[in-house]
């Protein structure tokens, strides 16, 4: 946090990470592993979209 000059950046910055981190933080010890490949795999093609 320290490396952010103005309040304004910081809550920017966190706002666009929470939502990245949501959509890829998949709680990997609660699910089994097809259900982790099933959902990555799913993921992964709408991030692709939405970054492209």
């Amino acid at each position: 946090m320290l490396r952010f000059r103005q309040m304004q950046t910081l809550q920017k910055f966190t706002s666009v990470h929470a939502n990245v981190h949501n959509h890829f933080s998949l709680q990997r010890h609660l699910i089994d592993r097809e259900t982790y490949k099933e959902h990555r795999s799913a993921a992964l093609p709408e991030w692709r979209t939405l970054v492209g």
